[in-house]
């Protein structure tokens, strides 16, 4: 199945969002990892232009945290777990790190990231109480950052409507440039933004694996640094591009 996904998606991931990698050596090919990135779009697109990209590149399977409401999700529940999602669980997260030395992806930002409106973007949201550090620290493994550009521009939010999503009882319900420019189409359809994304340098802890705890504090602080590397990345990409579309 996840040869089939690689199959069906390379033509949007090469000539639609045309990604463009910055520092892709910085991966390991082997042993355990966990790729940090920012996270955006009404149906966020970064995560499987990640995925695609170092399975293609790289040769070496990804597996991406999502949250539980995208997992329940009919059909793309399904198609997310078959194409290498995982529930988002420290447990989950903790076998394929340790267990099975594998990448594993996260947004930090959980669904505030792709709940953006087109005005806040790029501008990344809290990282949370920095569990993906931690997780790390557990599995003595070094966290990957990862800043995207594109994944805003290829379905912006326009607005949010926020009584409709708290009576379907979802984080959020979005209006999206996408519908207003495609109709139906535009639920599913992704603009064609150009993605470029840059791999920074890995962070590594030292501290001793699988100990029962570990500093809250510099749970914090490490988490809050990753998360000012991305934005800084982010920004800088910013000043660089000179189109949307083409880069």
């Amino acid at each position: 199945m996840r040869q089939l996904v690689r199959t069906l998606y390379d033509p949007i991931y090469r000539h639609w969002f045309r990604a463009e990698w910055e520092g892709l050596d910085k991966i390991p090919t082997e042993g355990g990892a966990l790729l940090v990135a920012n996270h955006a779009g009404a149906i966020p697109s970064d995560a499987p232009v990640i995925m695609h990209g170092i399975e293609t590149e790289l040769k070496r399977p990804v597996y991406g945290l999502a949250d539980y409401f995208f997992r329940k999700a009919p059909v793309l529940g399904t198609l997310w777990s078959r194409a290498g999602g995982v529930p988002a669980h420290p447990d989950n997260a903790y076998r394929l790190l340790r267990e099975q030395q594998q990448l594993v992806l996260v947004f930090p930002e959980g669904t505030k990231g792709p709940s953006k409106t087109y005005n806040e973007r790029y501008r990344l949201r809290r990282f949370g109480r920095g569990g993906f550090v931690e997780i790390a620290m557990r599995a003595g493994v070094p966290v990957i950052p990862i800043a995207v550009v594109g994944a805003e521009e290829s379905m912006p939010i326009v607005m949010r409507l926020p009584s409709v999503a708290k009576a379907l009882g979802i984080p959020y319900v979005p209006v999206t440039a996408n519908m207003l420019a495609l109709g139906p189409l535009g639920v599913v359809g992704y603009f064609p933004a150009k993605f470029k994304l840059r791999v920074l340098d890995p962070v590594h802890f030292d501290v001793e694996p699988n100990r029962e705890r570990y500093s809250r504090s510099r749970i914090m602080d490490e988490s809050e640094a990753i998360r000012g590397k991305i934005q800084s990345a982010l920004f800088d990409m910013l000043r660089q591009r000179q189109s949307v579309w083409f880069g």
